[in-house]
C-alpha cells in the first residue's frame, strides 16, 4: 500500500539482514565501521559495481553490488520488539521501525543519523521516479566532499547536480556540475560525523537545505534515475571517514616521484605548425632559465588532420618524429604525457573500423550514436564492450608506447550523452549509456594503465594515469586535476576551497591549472599569488588556452623572473618531501593535503591557509593588494616561519609581512 510498507525477515545470514515488503527488499550488511544498506526492487537490474572493491581487484566486468568479499564482516545481536529492530554497530545505538523501514543511529551524545519522518525511501513511486533518500537535516549541520563541486568547504544549504560536463571557464564559486561524479559526502552534527556513499553513476541531484517542504522537518535528500540503491553509512572521525572510504574503494595507486616536479603545458605549441621546434624548445627553455620540470602534458594538437583533432593519430608535419620528440624530452629528464580523447569524429581514419566491429556507443538498431563534439559530431567508444576496451590499448600501444609515450593524459571524457535511446554493450548485458556515463571513463584510464603496465618499461618507477574526469574507484588507476578553471582573484581563493573540497572527499593527488585555464592572461601579482599557493599542491602545472594572449610560462613577466625562479627551485627541492609524504598517503588512504580541522577540529573550516603533507602549513594569499598574513598557528605543534629562526607556539595569532614576492609557509618544529 502507498506510504504504508511492513517489513518483515526474510533472510537471516548473520552478517547480513534481508526484509521485505510489497515485492521490496531491504538488505543491511553489517561490516567493521560500515552499514551497507540496500533497498532492491528490481534484482535482474541490479547492475555491477567497479567503485567498491575493498581488496583492490575489481574484475573488468565489475563486481556485484552486494559482495562481502574484502570485507570484515560483523554479526550484531539483533532483537526485535513492537515493530522494530535493536541492535549495536560500529560503537553505536540502532533502531529500525519495520514500518517504513525508518533507520536511526544515535550515541551518548543524540542522533546521528536519521531516516526522515514518513517515508524516506521511494518504494512504490510515492517520491516520483527512480531513487530517492530523505534524511534528517540539522540546520547547523556541515558537509563536506562530494568530489570538486563549487563553493565553500561547508556545502550546508546547498544543493548540487549528480552528474559531469565539460565545463571549460566554470566558476569556482557557484557552477555546477563540474567533471567529478562522486556521492559520497561527510555529515557533521553535534552527535559527531558520518559519510555516506551511494554506489551508483546515475545522474540526479543532493540538497543539503535549499529544498523545504511545510510538511516535514528539516531534511537532506538524494534523487537519481537508478531504480535500485545501496548506499554505505560509514562512522569514525572526519580523517577516519575519509580513510575508511578509500580503503573500501581500493585504495590510491603510487604517484611516480618525477610527476611532482614542475609540469609545463599549453596548447599554443602543439597548435603551431612547428610543434617539435616550440616543444623542444620549452625544453631549452626551462634550461636557459634554470627551471628543473619534470614532464610536459602534450596537448591534442598533436592529432590534427586539418582543423580537425583525431585521436591516436600523429601530424608529421608538426611533429616528424614521434619518437624522436619522445627521446629528446627524456633525454634532458622529462616524461611527456600526450593528450588522448575517447570520442571519434565521423571523418577520423578509425571510424568505419570501429563502428563495424559495434564498439560505439549505440542505438537501438546497433547504428552508432552521435554528438556534438570539439570539431564536429562525433561517437564514444564503448568500453564496456570487451573488443572496444582491448581496441583502445592496441592504440595506446601503436601510436603511443611505441614511440616512448609511456604516461596518459585522459581527457574530454566526461561522455555527454542524454539520450535515452543510446545503449552500451554493458558487458554483454545491454544498458542505458546515460546511467553509466562515469563507469565509462574509469574504463577509459583502467584500460590504459593496464596496457601501459603490460607493455612499457618503467625501471622500478610507476605509470602515470591522470583523468580529467572521475568517479569512486579511479584513485586505483588515475590521478586527476580540477579541469579548465577561470583566472581571477575571486576563482583562485575558490580553486583552494575546491581543492580542501576534493581532499575531503579522498583524492590524493590532484591540482588546478595554475593562473587559470581561460579567461584573461594572469596579472602579474595574481600570476605570482598563484604560483606561491600551487607549490605546496601535489600537481604543478601551467596549463592554458588563451587565444591572443601568450601562454601562462614561468617566464610570462620576464621582470619577475627572480621571483618565480625562487618558488620553482622551492619546489624542486620539496619534491623529495611531497614524494615520502604521498607515498604515507597511499598507505594511509589519506590527501596530501588538507584543511587543518582535519588534523584540529575546532579549526575554522574556511581557513586560507592548509597543511601539506605533515610538517608544512601553508599561507597563501587570495586577495588582490595584500601586505600582510594573519594565521592561527595550529595547537597541535610549535612552528618555524621560512627563512627566520624564531620558533611560535602553536595555537597563537601571527601575523606576517606579505608583499607580492612574498611567500608566508610554517613548519612544523621537532
Amino acid at each position: 500500500m502507498k506510504f504504508r510498507h511492513d517489513f518483515r525477515l526474510k533472510t537471516n545470514g548473520g552478517s547480513y539482514l534481508e526484509y521485505e515488503a510489497d515485492n521490496v527488499i531491504m538488505r543491511l550488511d553489517f561490516f567493521d565501521n560500515i552499514l551497507r544498506c540496500a533497498l532492491i526492487k528490481d534484482p535482474e537490474h541490479l547492475f555491477p559495481t567497479w567503485a567498491v572493491s575493498p581488496n583492490g581487484e575489481c574484475p573488468m566486468e565489475g563486481r556485484d553490488r552486494l559482495s562481502q568479499e574484502g570485507f570484515e564482516t560483523i554479526c550484531p545481536d539483533i532483537r526485535e520488539e513492537e515493530g522494530k529492530l535493536f541492535f549495536e554497530h560500529c560503537g553505536l545505538r540502532f533502531s529500525i521501525e519495520l514500518h517504513n523501514f525508518r533507520i536511526t543511529a544515535e550515541n551518548e551524545k543524540g542522533i546521528l543519523y536519521q531516516d526522515r519522518d514518513g517515508l524516506a525511501y521511494n518504494f512504490d513511486g510515492e517520491l516520483g521516479d527512480g531513487t530517492v533518500h530523505f534524511t534528517r537535516r540539522e540546520e547547523e549541520q556541515k558537509i563536506y566532499g562530494l568530489g570538486d563541486k563549487s563553493g565553500h568547504v561547508n556545502k550546508n544549504g546547498r544543493s548540487f547536480q549528480l552528474g559531469t560536463g565539460d565545463a571549460m571557464g566554470f566558476k569556482a564559486e557557484y557552477s555546477d556540475p563540474l567533471y567529478k561524479h562522486l556521492p559520497f559526502w561527510i555529515a557533521e552534527n553535534k552527535a559527531g560525523s558520518f559519510g555516506i556513499f551511494y554506489d551508483t553513476y546515475s545522474n540526479g541531484s543532493v540538497n543539503f537545505g535549499a529544498e523545504h517542504d511545510n510538511y516535514f522537518e528539516p531534511f537532506n535528500s538524494i534523487r537519481y534515475e537508478e531504480e535500485n540503491m545501496v548506499f554505505y553509512l560509514i562512522f569514525g572521525s572526519v580523517q577516519e571517514i575519509i580513510q575508511r572510504f578509500n580503503a573500501m574503494c581500493g585504495g590510491i595507486a603510487p604517484v611516480p616521484k618525477w610527476a611532482f616536479r614542475y609540469c609545463g603545458s599549453t596548447m599554443e605549441y602543439t597548435d603551431a605548425d612547428n610543434a617539435d621546434e616550440r616543444l623542444r624548445g620549452f625544453v631549452n627553455k626551462c634550461e636557459e632559465e634554470g627551471i628543473h620540470a619534470g614532464g610536459f602534458y602534450l596537448s591534442s594538437g598533436y592529432t590534427q588532420i586539418g582543423d580537425k583533432r583525431c585521436v591516436f593519430h600523429w601530424n608529421t608535419d608538426k611533429i616528424p618524429s614521434p619518437e624522436g620528440l619522445s627521446s629528446y624530452f627524456r633525454s634532458h629528464g622529462l616524461e611527456i604525457m600526450p593528450n588522448i580523447k575517447p570520442a571519434f569524429l565521423s571523418t577520423h581514419p578509425l571510424y568505419e573500423t570501429i563502428a563495424e566491429n559495434g564498439w560505439f556507443l549505440h542505438y537501438k538498431d546497433g547504428t552508432p550514436a552521435v554528438f556534438p563534439f570539439w570539431g564536429g559530431m562525433a561517437s564514444y567508444l564503448d568500453f564496456t564492450n570487451p573488443g572496444a576496451y582491448r581496441f583502445w590499448q592496441e592504440c595506446v600501444r601503436d601510436s603511443l608506447l611505441k614511440y616512448g609515450y609511456r604516461n596518459l593524459w585522459n581527457d574530454n571524457n566526461e561522455y555527454d550523452v542524454w539520450d535515452k535511446d543510446v545503449y552500451a554493450y554493458g558487458f554483454g548485458k545491454e544498458v542505458q549509456a546515460r546511467t553509466i556515463r562515469p563507469l565509462f571513463s574509469y574504463l577509459m584510464a583502467r584500460a590504459g594503465r593496464e596496457v601501459c603496465l603490460k607493455e612499457a618499461d618503467y625501471s622500478g618507477t610507476e605509470p602515470f594515469m591522470i583523468s580529467r574526469c572521475a568517479a569512486a574507484g579511479m584513485q586505483r588507476e588515475a590521478t586527476t586535476w580540477t579541469g579548465d578553471n577561470y583566472t581571477d582573484f575571486h576563482d583562485l581563493r575558490f580553486n583552494h576551497y575546491q581543492a580542501m573540497t576534493m581532499s575531503l572527499s579522498g583524492f590524493c593527488f590532484f591540482g588546478q591549472d595554475i593562473g587559470g585555464f581561460s579567461g584573461p592572461k594572469p596579472g602579474k601579482e595574481l600570476f605570482l599569488r598563484w604560483l606561491q599557493y600551487a607549490v605546496f599542491t601535489p600537481r604543478f602545472v601551467l596549463h592554458s588556452w588563451k587565444p591572443g594572449e601568450p601562454s601562462t610560462m614561468p617566464w610570462l613577466y620576464p621582470e619577475f623572473m627572480d621571483s618565480v625562479k625562487r618558488i620553482f627551485d622551492l619546489r624542486e627541492r620539496l619534491v623529495p618531501y611531497l614524494y615520502e609524504e604521498t607515498k604515507k598517503c597511499t598507505e594511509n588512504n589519506l590527501p596530501l593535503i588538507s584543511p587543518v580541522f582535519l588534523k584540529e577540529p575546532d579549526y575554522d573550516r574556511e581557513a586560507d591557509c592548509y597543511l601539506c603533507g605533515s610538517k608544512i602549513l601553508a599561507c597563501p594569499v587570495f586577495d588582490e593588494g595584500t601586505t600582510e598574513v594573519n594565521v592561527k598557528l595550529p595547537s597541535f605543534a610549535d612552528w618555524q616561519l621560512r627563512g627566520e629562526d624564531n620558533i611560535f607556539k602553536g595555537g597563537t595569532y601571527v601575523t606576517v609581512p606579505c608583499a607580492p614576492e612574498d611567500l608566508p609557509v610554517w613548519f612544523e618544529t621537532v
